[in-house]
């Protein structure tokens, strides 16, 4: 035991180091590769050939129906994949979806939830997950991206209406980031072990005589993808918990490392695109100290010794791989909650109930530690926004961040944090007053209220990991499900551009006396204190819940 935690803690070093120590290139070229320059000659090609002016910018609200209207049509294609499934090519002999468990799916991995109700090796076949799941991972990323691109657009921007393309933004984030770096990420990967394969499976005969199918699949092409797209869905049931998609120690710490990378990179491209490196810093060190609470909490949660068997093994080992043990699951559980990203290598229903707590925690934190592929930037200056403007109050003076006032109606525009809450309480609520909340409970009792308020969080917050107690597999939660991850993903979508294009209309300001300017060590308090706040927003559904549980369970 005494080797074990600080060998965990030189682990959880080295890998963070690598990621700041990528996060800068990375993010550097985003902000160039992803903010102006010129068309490339594919590009120019495809936005001939699809109508699209790329020169020509769009305001909030044509930025918006575009967004829309892409995500819409995204939803609808992966419906008609689904359904159709089992009379297409690839299907490796599975049927299509019942249309509830369809347009469950469909939504999920267009809004980048990518929450599962069903097992992969039995219900999707290889062209499902190439054409349909592939396809929308990079797509859902994308999107969120694009919405960052136009809030810190918003903020640089002086008396102008225009906040992009939607269209440029989308097409330059799949192909000049996303693509390269899943084709390097992809061999690497597939160099540790993890399989590439297009065949239906291997029929083997076991030691005590009988026959079992062991499944195969595009693994290697799938698994960077589900990574650092925030994506999180799994070619296999069991996720980054099987073998085939998560060998050993050493393809786990890649793996914890595409988790955190673009988020972390999509700060050093706001500091890139906004001329303030130090302002990129800031930013990353109040990122840095949420995401370090949160490791620091789960693995001192893991380790605790509250029994007998926990004693002799040095920790909480039930439903944890032994290839990566304690802290690598640990560590892997904080990066997946906190990036949004929701896969998993351990069962999380085994967590202890701090450690699942922890969990829970960074997901209610509204995932800016490091967040979302995109929407973590936003989430996180929308953080800023209410910190800048409630110290302003504090001390009676204008507050202004990056020479923008952010008075009242500016700031109304961060109400996009209330929002998780209250579609998380809402769907909580009528889960259990149906009874179909109760009926999916895997564990009874207070256990089995988390399981559903874990549920309603992750799809709330497009993370999609899942307590594996929990049945989702019902028409009420496909349904219910379907509900609260459009209105998690899209409402504050909604509102960050609608502020932006506030923001983007706003006069220069002028700096004076009375003007609050946010910067340094006060800033970094204030940022953080400010995402506490709405962390504790967030946790206001399971706390209402508990007077339901004790009169309902």
């Amino acid at each position: 035991m005494t080797g074990v935690w600080p060998a965990a803690w030189i682990q959880a070093s080295i890998i963070l180091a690598v990621v700041v120590g990528l996060h800068v290139p990375l993010g550097d070229y985003m902000a160039r590769a992803l903010d102006g320059g010129k068309h490339w000659r594919g590009e120019k090609t495809l936005y001939r050939v699809c109508g699209i002016n790329p020169d020509k910018e769009q305001t909030w609200r044509h930025y918006l129906t575009a967004l829309l209207a892409f995500s819409v049509m995204s939803i609808a294609a992966l419906f008609a994949l689904f359904t159709l499934q089992g009379r297409l090519p690839w299907s490796t002999g599975h049927e299509g979806m019942p249309w509830r468990l369809a347009l469950h799916t469909a939504v999920s991995f267009t809004t980048n939830t990518s929450w599962q109700n069903y097992a992969g090796e039995s219900t999707t076949g290889h062209l499902a997950v190439m054409a349909g799941l592939g396809v929308q991972a990079f797509a859902s990323a994308a999107v969120g991206i694009c919405v960052a691109l136009a809030l810190v657009r918003g903020l640089v921007r002086r008396s102008t209406d225009d906040l992009g393309n939607f269209w440029v933004d989308l097409l330059r984030t799949i192909v000049r980031v996303l693509l390269p770096m899943a084709v390097v990420a992809g061999l690497i990967l597939m160099a540790g072990g993890v399989i590439q394969s297009l065949g239906s499976g291997h029929t083997i005969t076991t030691v005590t005589g009988a026959k079992q199918t062991i499944p195969d699949g595009p693994v290697g092409s799938w698994e960077p993808i589900k990574l650092f797209t925030g994506d999180g869905g799994g070619v296999f049931n069991a996720n980054s918990a099987h073998p085939f998609e998560n060998p050993s120690a050493w393809t786990n710490a890649f793996e914890i490392v595409l988790m955190l990378l673009i988020p972390t990179a999509c700060v050093r491209m706001f500091g890139r695109m906004i001329g303030s490196l130090k302002q990129g810093w800031t930013l990353l060190t109040v990122v840095g100290i949420l995401f370090g609470l949160l490791l620091a909490a789960g693995t001192l949660a893991q380790s605790a010794h509250t029994g007998t068997v926990t004693q002799a093994v040095g920790g909480q080992y039930e439903g944890t791989e032994t290839r990566f043990g304690i802290p690598g699951s640990t560590l892997f559980g904080v990066s997946a909650t906190g990036s949004a990203d929701g896969a998993a290598n351990a069962s999380y229903d085994s967590f202890s109930s701090l450690g699942g707590g922890v969990l829970l925690s960074a997901m209610m934190l509204g995932e800016i530690a490091p967040g979302g592929t995109g929407s973590g930037l936003y989430g996180l200056i929308m953080v800023v926004l209410v910190a800048v403007f409630a110290d302003g109050l504090m001390v009676g003076r204008t507050p202004e961040y990056l020479r923008k006032r952010i008075g009242f109606r500016r700031c109304a525009g961060s109400s996009c944090a209330l929002i998780p809450p209250t579609v998380i309480l809402a769907c909580t609520g009528i889960a259990l007053a149906f009874g179909d909340g109760q009926c999916s409970m895997g564990n009874p009792g207070a256990h089995g209220l988390t399981e559903l308020i874990y549920a309603c969080t992750s799809n709330t917050n497009s993370n999609g990991s899942a307590m594996a107690g929990f049945n989702g597999a019902t028409d009420f939660h496909n349904l219910l499900m379907t509900l609260a991850m459009l209105a998690g993903r899209y409402l504050p979508m909604v509102c960050v551009l609608a502020l932006a294009g506030r923001l983007a209309r706003q006069q220069p300001g002028v700096v004076t006396v009375g003007t609050l300017r946010a910067q340094g060590v006060n800033f970094v308090v204030l940022a953080t204190a400010a995402a506490v706040v709405l962390a504790l927003l967030n946790f206001l559904p399971a706390l209402s819940l508990g007077a339901i549980a004790d009169g309902l369970l």
